[in-house]
C-alpha cells in the first residue's frame, strides 16, 4: 500500500512451525503442524488415514490466500521446531506469482558463501522474491539446540562480520577475508548467479550490540510490537546510531492481529483463549534466554496479572499473546476499524513495512486482507489494498 508518497510493505506469517484452530488453544506439540487434544484438527487425515494433504500444501494454501489478500509476502520463521524456511520457500516459491520470501535465519548456522550460493539460486527461480530476516539473539536452550555457545554481544559481531563475507562473495570474486570468525580465500558465485538483486534485509534486536549492528546493516531495522512511546523512543535510537555512520534504515513492526467486526467480539475471542492459559504463567516472566527485546516486552507489564484485560497496555495494544500462543507477547486487538487505525499511527511513528500473524494462518490471512488493509490510508476505494510488487516472473515461466 501506499501512505502518501511512502510505500508500504505489509507481509504475512507463514507456519512454519505449525498451526491452530484458534487462541483459544495453543499449539501443544510444536513439532507436529496439527494441534493435538480435544477439538483439535488434522489437515492431512481423512478417517484416520492420509489423504496425500500435506503441510507443504497448507503452506502453499497460506501464500495464495496471502498474496491474493493483498500481502506482498510472508515470514518463514526458523526455530528448532519449525520446518527448515529455504526447503519452504524453493516448495513455495512456484505455488505463488508475486510473493515474496521472508527467510529468518541464524547467520551463526549457515557458511556466508553458502548462503550467497542458496540466495542467488532462490533469486534467479523466483524472480528476486528472496528478503532475508537476520536473526542473532535469543540465547538460552534454543541456542544450545543448534550447539551455538558463543555470548549475546559476539553473535552481533559475528552476524556483522558474515554480512560482510555475503555481501563480498554476491559482488563478485574472488574474494578474501580473514576475520574473527571467517577466513575464506578467492570466494565468488558462478557467473550464472551474479547480477541477482540482493535480499533486502529485516534486522531485529533490542540491545545496543544490536542496534549498532542493524546500523550497518539493515534496510528495515524490525521490531516487535511494544507500547507506542517505547517503540518511537527504540526507533530514535536507530536514527541516531545509523545517522552517525551516514545511514538511515527504514522500519518495520511484526504483530499479531486478532480483529473482528467489533471491539467486543475481538476481545471475545481473547477471554475464551484466556480460560486454557496456565495459571502459573501469570505470575511473570519466564525465565530462559538472553533476548533483551524479549525481556523488554515483558516489562511492560505489571506482573502478577488475574484479569487479561491488565495486559492491555494502552488501547488495543495486549500483551498476552505469548500465554496463548507462542512467540512475541505484544499485538492488536480490536474491530476491524481500530486494528486499522492503531497500524495507521504506527506508519505516522515512521513504520515502513509491518509482518501481520494470526490463527489459523489461512482464514485469518483473508480475514486481515479483506477487512483490515483496505481501511488504512491509502486503500483503494474498489476495497482493494496498494502494495508495492517487486518485478517477478510469472507461475509458468521463474526465471
Amino acid at each position: 500500500m501506499t501512505a502518501g508518497s511512502r510505500s508500504i510493505d505489509i507481509y504475512w506469517r507463514i507456519g512454519t512451525h505449525g498451526d491452530q484452530r484458534s487462541l483459544r488453544r495453543r499449539l501443544v506439540t510444536r513439532g507436529d503442524w496439527s494441534p493435538v487434544g480435544p477439538g483439535s484438527i488434522t489437515p492431512g487425515l481423512r478417517g484416520g488415514r492420509p489423504d496425500g494433504y500435506t503441510h507443504l500444501d497448507h503452506m502453499a494454501d497460506v501464500a495464495r490466500a496471502a498474496e491474493l489478500s493483498g500481502f506482498v509476502g510472508g515470514l518463514l520463521p526458523s526455530f528448532p521446531f519449525t520446518d527448515d524456511p529455504w526447503a519452504a520457500a524453493a516448495g513455495l516459491a512456484r505455488e505463488t506469482t508475486t510473493y515474496r520470501f521472508m527467510i529468518a535465519f541464524q547467520p551463526g548456522f549457515l557458511h556466508p558463501v553458502q548462503a550467497a550460493r542458496m540466495s542467488a539460486s532462490l533469486q534467479r527461480a523466483t524472480g528476486g522474491r528472496v528478503v532475508y530476516n537476520i536473526i542473532s539473539g535469543g540465547g538460552g536452550p534454543a541456542q544450545l539446540w543448534w550447539g551455538d555457545k558463543v555470548g549475546h554481544d559476539d553473535r552481533y559481531a559475528r552476524t556483522c562480520e558474515f554480512l560482510d563475507v555475503l555481501k563480498g562473495v554476491w559482488d563478485g570474486g574472488p574474494f578474501t577475508h580473514r576475520g574473527r570468525f571467517y577466513r575464506v580465500e578467492g570466494a565468488g558465485l558462478p557467473e550464472r548467479l551474479r547480477g541477482q538483486p540482493f535480499p533486502e534485509i529485516y534486522f531485529s534486536g533490542s540491545s545496543r550490540a544490536a542496534i549498532e549492528a542493524a546500523g550497518r546493516h539493515a534496510d528495515y531495522y524490525l521490531s516487535w510490537l511494544e507500547p507506542f512511546p517505547a517503540l518511537a523512543a527504540k526507533f530514535d535510537q536507530v536514527r541516531e546510531h545509523s545517522a552517525a555512520i551516514g545511514r538511515s534504515p527504514r522500519f518495520a513492526v511484526r504483530i499479531d492481529v486478532l480483529a473482528r467486526e467489533t471491539e467486543d467480539e475481538a476481545w471475545e475471542e481473547i477471554r475464551r483463549g484466556w480460560r486454557h492459559v496456565d495459571p502459573a504463567l501469570l505470575q511473570g516472566p519466564e525465565a530462559g534466554g538472553d533476548s533483551v527485546g524479549r525481556r523488554r516486552g515483558r516489562s511492560f507489564i505489571d506482573w502478577p496479572v488475574r484479569e487479561y484485560r491488565e495486559l492491555e497496555a494502552e488501547p488495543n495494544v495486549w500483551g498476552g499473546f505469548h500465554l496463548l500462543r507462542g512467540g512475541p507477547a505484544f499485538g492488536l486487538v480490536g474491530s476491524y476499524a481500530q486494528v486499522a487505525a492503531r497500524l495507521d499511527e504506527l506508519i505516522a511513528l515512521g513504520v515502513d513495512a509491518f509482518i501481520l500473524a494470526g490463527v489459523p494462518h489461512l482464514e485469518e490471512a483473508h480475514r486481515v486482507g479483506e477487512h483490515v488493509l483496505p481501511l488504512l490510508r491509502g486503500g483503494r476505494p474498489d476495497g482493494g489494498a496498494h502494495t508495492s510488487l517487486p518485478t517477478v516472473g510469472t507461475k509458468g515461466n521463474l526465471r
